[in-house]
């Protein structure tokens, strides 16, 4: 079953949409993006007083923070799910003030199988920890496959967890310094509502215009012109928001051409893959208690995550990353079904597929305006995070997860960059 989009779109009914309306007069401020760091840039710009659109490919806001209520009946987030460093995140203040549910969850591994065989948990938190220690001491930026010994077979499960499973690349794509420079993301929490509630929620009132996706962007003259196929607008400055898949693939056109070390630094960050297959389960939760982590490692790096029944549910979310998340993305939602089906087959016996009542598969690969599920610095190339935050012309800027210093790879991160990337418009146009 495929995941509906506008299943949960919390809170749109206050966002002002402008179809193909004609703006009166010009703004300051294109924001291209109505993902979390857009809706911080929007936010950010207009208390500095500064008119501001914000241009919005999909049908809805909130990007890769999408909460689906219509698939399972349920909230389940699509996309990002754990409020990461929660004690200072934008977003777990607004949640409680807003009336959304909170529940704090970690996700050290308490059930594991290496094979078919149940396994001490704690062996394979041990060897991520230690693995974690020594790609954060790597003297130079590697690949984390170089410092990782994955030479046994706990090893190997803590690698794909560490990588495939965390950072979205398996260990030989990971940069050492990319890891080293992330910031410890504890304490995490869930949200019942779902975070991409959360996002949209605080995207509301926005002046979003939805289902517009920018085709090109000039900045030959004054300012810059965007074009969409509703007509171009003309503004002092411009966000973009865009994921770098986005960008790598040419999808947004620029005249003149972005500079060659802004293009460089786009390439050299490329997206990772993190897909979820949730799995609604009926009348089974074979003897897992709710929210406990599951990691089912194979040989192989075919390794598969499961979040167990998140707020007393009936779902199994399960996740795969890396290449895996990749192909199993390329197969289509009936082969990733079937792979986590597979998956509760080999951990709790032929009875549990039984118990799998509909299954689905996270479309982050396959959107054309994703194009991936959060970026990770090829090996050698951190050092792009911060040549792409540099503004171009001073009028053409950058914001997203990509570029969230420790917090990359996080919704809240995200929002943090928004903000600071309209800081910076406003002090250059001032």
């Amino acid at each position: 079953m495929m995941l509906t989009r506008r299943a949960a779109l919390l809170g749109l009914a206050g966002t002002a949409t402008l179809g193909a309306a004609r703006l009166s007069g010009d703004p300051d401020l294109v924001v291209v993006g109505a993902g979390s760091a857009g809706i911080a840039a929007a936010r950010t710009a207009q208390a500095a007083g500064l008119r501001v659109i914000v241009l919005e490919a999909m049908d809805r806001i909130g990007g890769r923070a999408f909460t689906d209520t219509a698939t399972f009946g349920s909230p389940f987030d699509v996309g990002c799910a754990w409020l990461h460093k929660a004690d200072d995140n934008p977003y777990t203040a607004y949640a409680r003030d807003n009336g959304f549910t909170l529940r704090a969850h970690e996700y050290d591994l308490e059930r594991v199988w290496l094979g078919s065989a149940p396994s001490p948990a704690h062996l394979v938190n041990e060897a991520e920890d230690a693995m974690s220690e020594a790609i954060s001491a790597a003297p130079e930026d590697v690949a984390a496959s170089l410092v990782a010994d994955v030479s046994t077979q706990v090893g190997e499960a803590a690698g794909d967890y560490l990588g495939a499973l965390d950072m979205a690349v398996d260990l030989d794509e990971l940069s050492t310094f990319d890891y080293a420079n992330a910031d410890d993301l504890a304490p995490n929490f869930l949200c019942a509502q779902g975070y991409g509630s959360i996002v949209a929620h605080r995207g509301r009132g926005l002046p979003v215009r939805l289902d517009t996706p920018v085709r090109r962007i000039r900045w030959d003259g004054p300012g810059a012109v965007v074009e969409t196929d509703a007509g171009s607008i003309r503004a002092r400055a411009v966000i973009i928001t865009a994921s770098t898949g986005v960008l790598a693939s040419g999808a947004i056109r620029f005249t003149p051409d972005l500079p060659v070390p802004t293009q460089e630094a786009v390439a050299d960050i490329p997206m990772g893959m993190l897909a979820k297959i949730p799995l609604q389960i009926r009348d089974q939760r074979f003897g897992l208690e709710p929210f406990t982590d599951v990691l089912l490692a194979r040989r192989g790096r075919r390794d598969l995550y499961f979040l167990s029944f998140p707020f007393a549910g009936d779902l199994m979310v399960g996740f795969v990353g890396g290449d895996l998340g990749w192909e199993l993305s390329a197969a289509g939602e009936a082969a990733a079904v079937d792979f986590a089906t597979q998956g509760l087959v080999e951990m709790f016996g032929s009875d549990a597929a039984r118990s799998v009542v509909k299954g689905a598969l996270t479309p982050w690969a396959s959107n054309p305006w994703t194009r991936g599920a959060y970026a990770a610095a090829s090996p050698g190339r951190y050092g792009a995070r911060e040549a792409l935050a540099r503004p171009v012309g001073d009028r053409i800027f950058f914001a997203g997860e990509a570029l969230a210093g420790g917090l990359i790879q996080t919704c809240g991160g995200a929002y943090r960059s928004g903000e600071a990337a309209a800081r910076a418009v406003r002090a250059v146009l001032a």
